[in-house]
């Protein structure tokens, strides 16, 4: 959806959940000396100011990064690449978590539609070795994939903001894993007390030849009745060594 900006949920609990786990990921991924590649299905403007008017409106990151603990590990390695660079009110959304983890023979390709926030995201982020197209996500990583190099990660993260995006997000995350099978597909989804994630979790787990899911809850921000109160990751075709990093991963057992 055109209307939604990331700005207002910058650096929250959901945005812990994920980045962490795709800082892991990658991490994981580059043990190995040959690149990858990593896509994005819906990049945002990559970095984000946890002062400025959106952050602020919310405060949504106070009960996330304003409440985190520093530990060792690649999100945090990423954070304070970032930080040194723009300060310490700097939030790196996953692009430039990515970017800042993958080395220089790595391939970072990244879809943003809103026009604001791809503007932003190509001042954020343009350099060597990123892709930004302003194109729809489903359309523009389908059309790319199999990218050279083959091996690698891609991440879908919509807004959900239309309920038939949780089918939407089902079937593209299917048609992608069978495009790119080289690939692992995560997928971020909110968890709403309408738990309309319940049944596209269950569609991939059921079409997916592996999957892991990782849940994790919070309360709602500001007490919210019908906000978010947890986040969801769906990993296809998880990579050697994912179930074992990520150990705060349940694994879909019926796929093991």
């Amino acid at each position: 959806m055109l209307s939604y900006q990331h700005g207002y949920h910058a650096g929250g609990p959901a945005d812990l959940h994920k980045h962490i786990a795709l800082a892991r990921l990658l991490a994981l991924l580059t043990r190995k000396a040959r690149p990858i590649t990593y896509m994005e299905s819906h990049a945002g403007r990559g970095l984000y100011d946890l002062e400025g008017s959106q952050a602020v409106k919310t405060g949504e990151w106070r009960a996330g990064i304003g409440a985190a603990t520093q530990e060792d590990g690649p999100f945090w390695q990423a954070l304070d690449q970032v930080r040194a660079a723009h300060g310490e009110s700097a939030y790196p959304g996953s692009p430039a978590v990515a970017r800042a983890l993958l080395r220089p023979d790595d391939r970072l390709i990244l879809m943003e539609l809103h026009p604001a926030e791809h503007t932003a995201l190509v001042g954020a982020l343009k350099g060597p070795g990123v892709e930004i197209h302003r194109r729809d996500g489903r359309e523009g990583l389908l059309a790319l994939s199999p990218p050279k190099p083959r091996r690698g990660l891609a991440l879908i993260d919509p807004s959900y903001e239309r309920k038939e995006e949780y089918t939407e997000t089902a079937t593209f995350a299917l048609a992608l894993a069978r495009k790119w099978p080289d690939a692992a597909i995560m997928v971020w989804y909110p968890i709403l007390p309408a738990a309309r994630h319940v049944g596209m979790v269950s569609h991939i787990c059921g079409k997916a030849p592996a999957t892991l899911i990782s849940e994790t809850g919070f309360p709602a921000h500001g007490g919210r009745k019908g906000g978010m109160i947890g986040s969801g990751l769906a990993l296809l075709n998880p990579p050697y060594g994912a179930r074992e990093i990520l150990g705060d991963y349940r694994f879909n057992e019926k796929n093991e």
